[in-house]
């Protein structure tokens, strides 16, 4: 199939260059210029796995193409994909906004027949507003043009993207209209050769089911940092607990790792947008309120605990810091708990060195011109002269390291670990004082 994907962002271009690895022709289209023209190039703008070779090998095989001219991909396409943001706007809704310029833009130029595909993840009732926005463009212009608004969430997870694409758990396709649902069972037919489902449903029901999926996680990750605030005050081992529960298939073990809470550019928009989807129609959503509250309040408790330890005093103190992406495999800061960390130690005098292995940069224009931080280029030269280890994000190299290297190197063999990596009775016999979460509370 020939398709247009507008939006050369996380989701959009892993869809395009998906899309592109099975054989479609598909078309990227961006306002940025500059951004364009380095993916022509093949420079990527974010790091994924793998994404830079999919980007690479179908745009010389001339089946991934990029361009600024929206009409012409339009044109030329059957399937329209909007994949463009939709950020937090100040009362926690989503910002239509970008979404509804693309709709306005494609019904001003569109030739013919199109399925528009929502795969932006936007809020119930958005497809009834992109149908409308495009229907008072085409009378403006004089026009009567058939077209379907289809809804196609994504499931894609920072890190593992390419593979929740190629080898998806389901896909899930809201639509009014058994034709277009055929259409888009042919196009994802190549994904699913193992048997896992496309879901049909209706628009409403598929717009809101990529909402309670990613609220449904983030509870989850509330609830074992709940757990674990618990054990601090009972202690009871969390570790233990984790695999008591997870270990019953009902539950399970995915998204049970008690830490610093979720971040990243979805969870924490979505349940804020949920959250206002709610209320706007009169329902108080009091477990998500809740798992929002307990998410924000994890990065204070172990805040103050490492405030604790140093007395209340961490001026002229550094810190290092292993890990400031929001997860590992990506170089995603955005609503990352090291950057709220950051902020409060340096606003209480602290001194930071930090490494990651992918999310310096990031950070650096995040930050600006910060001279509280300098950023590093191996772990053990961020624990060089600390006072104490912030551990942050759990990349694999952080797992495993040389604990007799870094005491050396170290001010104080103090590690304040954000994500629960090391066995607590190896790390005291290594000489350390090491705090984890969910540790009792003394």
């Amino acid at each position: 199939m020939k398709l247009a994907m507008v939006g050369t962002g996380y989701v959009g271009l892993v869809t395009a260059a998906c899309f592109a690895e099975m054989g479609n022709e598909v078309t990227c289209v961006d306002t940025n210029s500059a951004k364009v023209e380095a993916l022509e190039q093949g420079i990527i703008p974010i790091y994924e796995p793998g994404l830079e070779d999919y980007v690479k090998r179908n745009s010389q095989e001339n089946r991934l193409f990029f361009t600024t001219d929206l009409a012409a991909a339009v044109q030329r396409s059957l399937v329209v994909f909007i994949a463009v943001g939709t950020p937090q706007d100040k009362d926690g809704s989503a910002d239509l906004s970008m979404v509804l310029q693309v709709a306005r833009d494609i019904g001003r130029c569109m030739d013919g027949y199109k399925v528009i595909v929502e795969k932006s993840t936007v809020p119930v009732g958005t497809a009834r507003m992109v149908r409308q926005v495009m229907e008072e463009e085409l009378r403006a212009r004089g026009e009567e043009m058939e077209f379907d608004v289809v809804s196609n969430p994504e499931f894609l997870k920072e890190g593992t993207a390419l593979d929740d694409f190629m080898k998806p758990d389901r896909i899930v396709v809201g639509c009014d209209d058994v034709r277009v649902a055929e259409l888009m069972k042919e196009l994802y037919a190549p994904f699913v050769r193992t048997n896992h489902p496309i879901i049909i449903m209706d628009v409403v029901s598929a717009e809101l089911t990529k909402y309670a999926a990613n609220a449904f996680l983030a509870t989850k990750i509330s609830f074992i940092n709940e757990m674990a605030n618990i054990c601090s005050r009972t202690g009871a081992n969390i570790n233990m607990v984790r695999q008591g529960i997870g270990s019953d298939r009902r539950i399970g073990h995915l998204f049970l790792f008690p830490g610093l809470g979720y971040g990243g550019s979805c969870f924490p928009k979505d349940m804020q947008a949920l959250i206002h989807t709610a209320r706007y129609r009169g329902y108080t959503p009091r477990i998500l309120e809740a798992a929002e509250a307990i998410n924000q309040d994890q990065r204070q408790i172990f805040y103050d605990r490492v405030l604790e330890y140093f007395q209340g005093d961490l001026k002229g103190k550094v810190l290092a810091f292993w890990g400031l992406s929001f997860k590992p495999q990506t170089d995603d800061i955005r609503d990352a708990p090291a950057l709220t960390l950051i902020e409060k130690f340096q606003e209480a005098g602290a001194r930071i060195q930090a490494h990651d292995p992918e999310g310096m940069t990031a950070t650096q224009k995040y930050l600006g011109d910060n001279q509280g931080i300098s950023f590093v280029k191996t772990s053990y030269e961020a624990v060089e002269g600390a006072d104490a280890l912030i551990i942050c994000t759990e990349w694999s190299k952080f797992r495993e390291p040389d604990f007799d290297r870094m005491r050396s190197l170290m001010k104080k063999p103090v590690i304040f670990d954000g994500r629960n990596l090391y066995n607590p009775e190896k790390l005291e016999k290594a000489g350390f004082a090491y705090f984890y979460i969910g540790q009792k509370v003394t």
